[in-house]
């Protein structure tokens, strides 16, 4: 058990038998009436963010999340195929667990595969990946204002907003957090 005082961005808590990290959270002492925690809590179980509120010291049950290096293999059908990197164990998740994610999977790529109590929860990406254009129309010379920005189809079937300078064949870095172009790739 945890005390919801000691919450830190980043902690995973069960709470009603769903598992939840924790994305923000505000201790509030009102002037009148018992101290509280407002918190903003992500489901892992089901992506949703959901806002919870706590009285101050309540206790809470403290969910360990094993985190373990797999290589995405391949998909076929609705099915995606992950290798464990130690035991070389094969495992599938759904297209229903990966909706977010597969905008940014590529083969032999390594991942964390999140799992509680034999349960897997789904992935975690890195911060940023490297993704090639494979689709996108030529900026125009003198088309060119203040931050002027084109749509670009990278490999995984994600459209971006890139900027104009940009073309087919570029590898760009894209955030996985939001699906937003941060910048080439450095190692082009």
């Amino acid at each position: 058990m945890i005390s919801v005082n000691d919450f830190k961005t980043g902690l995973t808590i069960e709470v009603e038998h769903d598992i939840f990290t924790v994305l923000d959270f505000q201790h509030v002492k009102p002037g009148k009436g018992a101290a509280f925690v407002r918190s903003k809590l992500k489901n892992l179980r089901n992506g949703n963010t959901v806002e919870r509120t706590f009285r101050a010291g309540e206790n809470v049950g403290r969910a360990h999340i094993e985190n373990r290096e797999m290589q995405y293999l391949y998909a076929a059908g609705d099915e995606y195929t992950f290798m464990d990197t130690e035991t070389f164990d094969q495992i599938s998740l759904s297209h229903e667990q990966l909706k977010w994610e597969l905008n940014f999977l590529k083969e032999n790529m390594n991942i964390k595969i999140m799992s509680y109590q034999g349960e897997i929860l789904g992935i975690n990406l890195p911060k940023s990946v490297d993704l090639k254009v494979v689709e996108t129309e030529p900026g125009v010379k003198g088309n060119t204002s203040q931050g002027a920005l084109k749509n670009a189809k990278v490999e995984t079937g994600l459209n971006v907003m890139v900027p104009l300078f940009i073309n087919e064949g570029d590898v760009l870095s894209i955030d996985t957090d939001d699906g937003k172009y941060l910048s080439r790739a450095s190692n082009q």
